[in-house]
């Protein structure tokens, strides 16, 4: 395995600026997620790391090695894309071993190393299949074996579950989290899905615009968002933003709703509290009813706090019905504070 150090690095395409000078530091042995919105830049600064693009600025260094006039092939990365990339042509077995042949690989290691893979992802039956007679979660463990035999010092993931169906991406999910564990290899994830970072990661880097916009583990990102995008972002459904201003009562709404805070920061213009952070209480806000999710497990209500967009999750099996209103409250210490900037006041 081996660290990964990004320095100040730059893409342009043209005039266009994809990457604005980017740093970010992966320890050994650590699960990164690159995540955020489409065309931020993150399947872009992962290509840049497997060599597949050139960057303009900066400095990547892979296990103490300046790589950036190294090919791919010599950068010792292994990269599984969303597509699979598999030969169609070509068993389990020959997709697997394919990359070890062309280095030269004895046969005896090469049949080693993929009925070790093989094993580690449930493949032992499939090696004689090709990929036409395989599942999209067959196929996406071929591709994790193929880099797996390889044995590389770092795996790079681009957005791999984005084919699957839910119940296969959430399988899925736990078998990639559950391979890092085995093999202790340094793994840098690409994803949109925020859940998927969450639940997957050690750490997590959020970009927007060809910007890192903060750096943490999971949870620091859920309790302590840097600011608004980072707050709206994480968590899902995401956070309840409501613009207002502080007044001595408190931070009020434009429609004169007054919401109680631990912190009286005259620049607050956007108060912030999670959907799973509410509860139903008399004297709280109100909440007008448009939607009723109910999951069996809680129950999502969506509708509005005056004229601004709201939701609220529930365990307990609520009984509201579109055009009611429900009041709703949550305790001091979850609630979040932005300035105009847009950064938190917590």
């Amino acid at each position: 395995m081996a660290n990964v150090v990004l320095e100040k690095i730059g893409k342009h395409y043209g005039p266009v600026e994809v990457l604005k000078g980017i740093s970010i530091e992966v320890e050994e042995g650590e699960f990164v997620a690159l995540v955020g919105p489409s065309g931020c830049g993150k399947s872009t600064l992962l290509r840049t790391i497997a060599g597949l693009e050139d960057i303009s600025a900066g400095v990547i260094n892979i296990g103490g090695r300046v790589v950036n006039d190294l090919r791919p092939m010599d950068r010792d990365i292994a990269m599984v894309f969303q597509n699979y990339a598999l030969y169609p042509q070509m068993s389990v077995l020959q997709n697997m071993s394919f990359s070890l042949k062309l280095k030269g690989v004895p046969k005896a290691q090469v049949l080693e190393r993929v009925n070790r893979a093989a094993a580690i992802l449930g493949l032992e039956n499939l090696l004689q299949r090709y990929p036409r007679q395989l599942s999209g979660g067959q196929r996406q463990r071929v591709a994790m074996g193929r880099a797996i035999v390889r044995d590389p010092q770092v795996f790079l993931f681009d957005e791999p579950l984005s084919n699957l169906d839910a119940k296969l991406r959430v399988q899925m999910r736990a078998e990639i989290k559950e391979l890092h564990q085995r093999l202790g290899t340094t793994m840098i994830y690409v994803t949109h899905d925020q859940v998927e970072a969450m639940t997957m990661a050690s750490k997590i880097v959020v970009l927007r615009d060809g910007v890192v916009e903060q750096i943490g583990g999971p949870l620091e990102l859920y309790d302590n968002p840097r600011n608004k995008f980072v707050a709206g972002f994480i968590g899902s459904p995401s956070m309840n933003l409501l613009d207002g201003k502080m007044t001595p009562e408190g931070f009020t709404t434009p429609d004169g709703i007054v919401l109680p805070t631990g912190n009286k920061n005259p620049n607050a213009v956007t108060y912030g509290v999670r959907p799973e952070h509410l509860t139903i209480a008399p004297t709280g806000m109100p909440l007008k009813v448009s939607v009723v999710e109910p999951t069996g497990f809680e129950t999502q209500i969506i509708g509005t706090v005056g004229n601004q967009h709201f939701t609220g999750i529930f365990r307990d099996r609520i009984d509201a019905a579109p055009g009611s209103t429900i009041h709703v409250s949550s305790e001091l210490s979850v609630v979040h504070l932005f300035d105009e900037k847009g950064d938190s006041l917590a």
